[in-house]
């Protein structure tokens, strides 16, 4: 009687789940990716291709971070696509404030949003991040990017190529998800701007 019960049970669940309009059956693109909600988290903000992180005016060197968005083909511009990215400050901590919720009592507060224009670009100024206090990881800046109709999924974060702790092995074993982040900084009116392209679905887990 107990195995019959628990069979029906069972059933039960998996049809409901398996009929559930609201159910993400894409939920496994990209990857298992702990914290990628966090790509949420911009509230009522109206987005736009452009986006200022708080400590642009307050912090050296100012960074430039921009790029465009390509369609899975890698050469139509992708319009509406979410990009979100956090990084450490030059201590190379995340900082949060005292009332932080959610995924910013991880993340910190120096983190973004923009929705790609009808072009795909898309532009972050931010402050160049520090690297890990007393470890070996480089400098980086994590990306998670949203598609209509997908949920969020985590890219290659973006490194700097001038970036003494990052060493050829490192950049030998990076995936590429939706393109290179290795970046060369240049400077340009005294801030610093790099170019991270994206391209949807390339070398995606599970992309449609």
């Amino acid at each position: 009687m107990y195995r019959i019960i628990l069979f029906v049970l069972t059933f039960n669940v998996l049809t409901c789940n398996a009929q559930d309009p609201n159910r993400n059956n894409d939920s496994v693109v990209g990857g298992p990716c702990e914290g990628c909600e966090a790509l949420l988290e911009y509230g009522n903000q109206s987005l736009g291709p452009v986006d200022t992180l708080p400590t642009f005016d307050l912090a050296e060197p100012q960074l430039l971070l921009h790029g465009t968005v390509y369609q899975a083909d890698g050469e139509s511009p992708a319009e509406g696509v979410i990009v979100y990215i956090y990084h450490t400050n030059r201590e190379g901590r995340y900082p949060s404030k005292p009332k932080a919720t959610g995924w910013a009592t991880r993340h910190g507060y120096i983190r973004g949003w923009v929705k790609t224009d009808a072009t795909g670009k898309y532009s972050f100024y931010t402050v160049r991040p520090g690297a890990y206090p007393r470890r070996n990881v480089p400098e980086h800046i994590h990306m998670t990017i949203k598609e209509e109709g997908l949920p969020p999924y985590y890219i290659d974060e973006i490194e700097f190529l001038d970036d003494e702790i990052l060493t050829d092995r490192a950049k030998a074993n990076r995936r590429n998800r939706a393109g290179t982040g290795l970046v060369m900084p240049t400077e340009e009116s005294g801030i610093l701007v790099i170019e991270r392209d994206i391209f949807l679905g390339r070398n995606i887990p599970n992309y449609p």
